[in-house]
């Protein structure tokens, strides 16, 4: 840790005697004339290749150091990026950014829409929409799962892997910028509509729930409002069991049929999709042009899955309990963007209103086995999520001559609403001796059966805004200066109750759990409720954080470019109970960090020769510890159904981050790179599990003393014309990008290395760290290798592509294992993927048809702990093969 602190040491004392400042859009060397009488004549007299110049909206003004007339932006940029535009992602089929973004060196998409840098988990990412940051409507996620963003929302995305200042600390792995679309070229009016459907779920077997009337469109009807009589419990402040409380009023509320009765469904419905994208621009007196771009689309999907889910009694992996899990998830995600666009002259601006909500409703049904007792269960879950975000921003990009001022801001707001999350587990003992030894019965005792209900909301604001000045002081030095505010504030409150009868017999207790929950039943035997939350139902969270960098961008002799620059920040960030009852219960479960950071960062940039350019950077950056992380609340993540808790206790990540890497470019937007990367961390976070007493794990979250990553990738991507062969291959080309990563990390842990763990009525205490982590362990997250293949066969007149996608993940740890336990394991192996896109005209409306075929082999999902001997399945089960097609026409 003392050689990385030196190191950062000496690189903020370089980077600061050189002034740094942003990089942004200039001109050429010291002028295109004195550049051509340089070259080759007959190099002149070859035409300037012509690349895309893709809509690019980040903090600092464009990324683009124009060193030749070259527009290729990951060629010509200061930093490490990936660009992809508008036609790239469409190339990939994919429906949402996620889904493309996978397509990235070193890019992997974990879980739903959780992008990873080079393994590096989603607290190491940084995401932004046009340069600004945006909450998470996950609890845990610090950012937005990008699978809520569709594809025709975004003009471009680019990845940047090396740090530069005019982004934020938190910049671990890297940054992804996604750009919404301004103002178009001309009016356009496109619809489109698609339906798909997978081996494992369509046209088969399902669950589902009644809900409201207008859970087709992910949203209720009011059905799952706080019923009156708890919403009055809510409102007293008294506590669950004070005689005040008329528990069997409460309960009596709380029976809806329509959300508690789980159906079977035959010959389950394919999914189905559809929307709209729209704009128009107009000029505006004699340099102004005015556009407005708006967009709307649905989609509903159905996804059944076999969750096998088994639990070790003992380090040897001996089973305590084999579950197998049938559920089936209803998603049902949609979006609008209004977006305005305004361009004066050299000046833009853009206003982008974006609303996104994303709907889970879920029914599952588990049977299981303990292995011990002899006991078989039925668990029944239902459960309705609602995720939603609205946010409004502006940016300003002014030009007044060789001065560039950016001014960004805005307001966003994110919400998750979870009602009634049911959970039903009715026992069957087995034993001949009992009467009803062989029937399932729910006494609701937690012995012989038991019932639960949580509610939970979390709301999250977001206030930014900065701005950025560039000027360039003279041809080889440009100058860059910018401050950043953003107030981050998150109330987070959960409130589950346990239903508890009292001495109800075993013939009413098979009865299902509508009837179970009937009100002369709750009357006749008193059942009443239990608050096992009432310590801590709610927190408040706040993160408050300014920044101001310079940057510098020097260009000392033709081909060779420093971009250096330092980022001050200041944040304090605090996590605190909110008082709920009048009695209050000393809590112990806060969290107050007030830190700040001097974070250089500098990139060089040599053109050995015209196509061959080398880089190296190197950096500090940060990771804060996330809100979920610190919240001691539990949570359930209902797309693995692990559990949650936060530790209180937990403290930043530093890193020292180093790459060096070298670029060939040649032809058409050919280019060859190789780089490696190593990167140093003090205090990482890592998630662990810990084993209740009913074998059951739950996930909680430790520093841990330090860790180091290091490794290389490889990227190629090759066009080839085939007119050559004549016939219908005249106009096809092939386009051929392929990437491999190869990514090795450990965790540092030595002799006397402690470690912060807060335990619930005694606070944050120092623990031998050795009992959390093992010296040499992986990282959580990351996978050796990942690999990626794009081919494709596509028109260079109209519009025909055939595309292969295949892409291979190695073993990953998801959570590691405590006390002699191993780790938890993800394998997510080889996905083969095809997509095929055509165009027509039918009565002269142009038609895009595109047919995708994924997970061809139908690779499995595989999450499991083993010793090397013995092996227990956490969440595995089949995927199976997913085909869909869709058709748009453009007006």
């Amino acid at each position: 840790m003392t050689t990385s602190k030196q190191l950062a040491g000496l690189l903020l004392l370089s980077t600061a005697l050189t002034f740094p400042g942003a990089a942004f859009a200039q001109d050429s060397g010291p002028s295109d004339t004195a550049q051509e009488e340089a070259q080759d004549p007959a190099e002149a007299q070859e035409p300037e290749e012509q690349f895309e110049d893709p809509d690019i909206s980040i903090p600092g003004g464009d990324i683009i150091v124009t060193g030749r007339r070259n527009r290729d932006v990951t060629r010509s940029s200061a930093q490490v990026v990936s660009v992809l535009s508008a036609e790239e992602i469409a190339r990939t089929g994919e429906g949402d950014i996620a889904g493309a973004l996978g397509r990235v060196t070193g890019l992997s998409v974990v879980g739903n829409g959780n992008v990873f840098v080079r393994g590096l988990g989603d607290r190491y990412s940084l995401a932004l929409l046009n340069g600004l940051l945006l909450p998470s409507p996950q609890p845990l996620s610090r950012v937005v799962p990008l699978d809520i963003f569709p594809t025709n929302v975004i003009a471009s995305s680019l990845v940047q892997k090396t740090y530069s200042a005019n982004f934020p600390g938190e910049f671990g792995g890297g940054v992804i910028n996604l750009t919404t679309r301004a103002v178009p070229e001309e009016s356009f009016f496109k619809i489109s509509a698609g339906i798909s459907g997978d081996t494992e779920t369509t046209f088969g077997n399902g669950l589902d729930y009644y809900g409201s009337d207008y859970d087709y469109f992910g949203f209720d009807d009011g059905t799952r409002d706080v019923p009156p009589a708890l919403q009055a419990f809510f409102d007293s402040g008294l506590r669950i069991a004070d005689q005040a409380v008329d528990q069997g009023e409460i309960v009596k509320q709380l029976g809806n049929p329509n959300l508690i009765l789980a159906q079977k469904i035959d010959n389950v419905r394919p999914n189905f999709s559809g929307g709209f994208t729209a704009g128009t621009a107009f000029d505006i007196g004699s340099d102004g042009r005015f556009g407005i771009i708006g967009t709307a689309s649905v989609s509903n999907k159905l996804r059944t899955k076999v969750v096998t889910s088994q639990n070790p009694r003992t380090l040897d992996l001996q089973l305590d309990r084999d579950s197998q899990n049938f559920i089936t998830d209803n998603r049902i995600l949609s979006n609008a963007m209004l977006g305005f666009g305004l361009e004066i002259g050299e000046h833009k601006f853009r206003w982008t209103n974006l609303f996104i909500r994303d709907t889970l409703k879920q029914t599952g049904l588990g049977f299981g086995e303990l292995i011990i007792d002899g006991d078989s269960l039925i668990t029944q879950n239902t459960g309705w999520y609602e995720r939603q975000l609205l946010d409004t921003q502006l940016v300003a990009e002014l030009e007044f001559g060789d001065l560039s001022v950016d001014l960004r801001g805005g307001y966003a707001q994110t919400q998750r609403e979870a009602p009634y999350e049911y959970e039903f587990v009715y026992v069957r003992t087995n034993q001949a001796n009992q009467d009803t030894g062989d029937i399932f019965i729910n006494v609701l005792d937690r012995q012989r059966g038991s019932a639960s209900v949580a509610f939970s909301e979390l709301k999250e604001d977001l206030y930014y805004g900065g701005i950025d000045v560039s000027y360039p002081v003279t041809d080889w030095l440009s100058l860059t200066a910018g401050y950043a505010y953003t107030d981050t504030s998150r109330f987070s409150e959960r409130r589950q109750f346990l239903i508890d009868g009292d001495n109800i017999p075993p013939g009413v207790g098979a009865l299902r759990p509508d009837l179970l929950l009937g009100d002369a039943v709750i009357d006749f035997y008193n059942i009443g409720l239990i608050e096992p939350t009432q310590t801590d139902p709610a927190f408040q969270a706040e993160l408050e954080i300014q920044a101001g960098y310079v940057k510098a961008n020097i260009t000392p002799a033709f081909g060779l470019n420093f971009d250096l620059g330092v980022r001050y920040e200041d944040a304090k960030q605090t996590v605190g109970t909110v008082q709920r009852f009048d009695v209050p219960f000393v809590s112990l479960a806060s969290t107050a960090l007030n830190n700040d950071y001097f974070l250089p960062g500098a990139t060089v940039t040599w053109e050995i020769i015209d196509d061959l350019q080398a880089r190296a950077s190197i950096s500090k950056t940060i990771a804060r510890p996330q809100f979920r992380e610190l919240i001691f609340q539990p949570y359930t993540d209902p797309d693995n159904q692990r559990q949650y808790i936060g530790n209180p206790a937990l403290t930043d990540t530093e890193l020292l981050n180093a790459e060096a890497r070298m670029e060939y470019y040649f032809g058409r937007g050919n280019r060859v790179s190789v780089a490696g990367f190593y990167k140093d961390l003090d205090s990482p976070i890592e998630p662990y599990v810990s084993i209740g007493a009913d074998t059951s794990f739950t996930t909680r979250f430790a520093n841990a003393p330090g860790a180091t990553l290091y490794g290389g990738e490889v990227e190629a991507q090759f066009t080839k014309g085939l007119y050559d062969w004549g016939g219908w291959f005249e106009n096809k080309q092939v386009v051929l990008v392929t990437n491999y990563t190869y990514t090795q990390s450990e965790l540092n842990v030595a002799a006397g290395d402690t470690t912060r763990i807060f335990t619930a009525g005694v606070g944050a205490l120092e623990n031998d760290a050795t009992l959390f982590f093992n010296d040499g362990d992986p990282l959580t997250g990351q996978s050796d290798h990942l690999v990626n293949l794009q081919l494709s066969l596509e028109d260079e007149e109209i519009l025909q592509q055939f595309t292969i996608l295949a892409n291979f993940a190695s073993e990953r740890v998801t959570r590691r294992g405590t006390a002699g336990l191993p780790d938890i394991v993800e394998d997510p192996g080889f996905s083969l993927d095809f997509v095929a896109r055509q165009g027509v005209e039918i009565f002269k409306i142009p038609l895009e048809m595109k047919f995708e075929a994924r997970n061809i082999f139908g690779r499995d999902n595989f999450e499991f702990l083993s010793n090397g001997t013995e092996r227990i399945e956490i969440d595995s089960f089949e995927v199976g093969q997913s085909f869909s097609f869709s058709i748009s026409a453009e007006f």
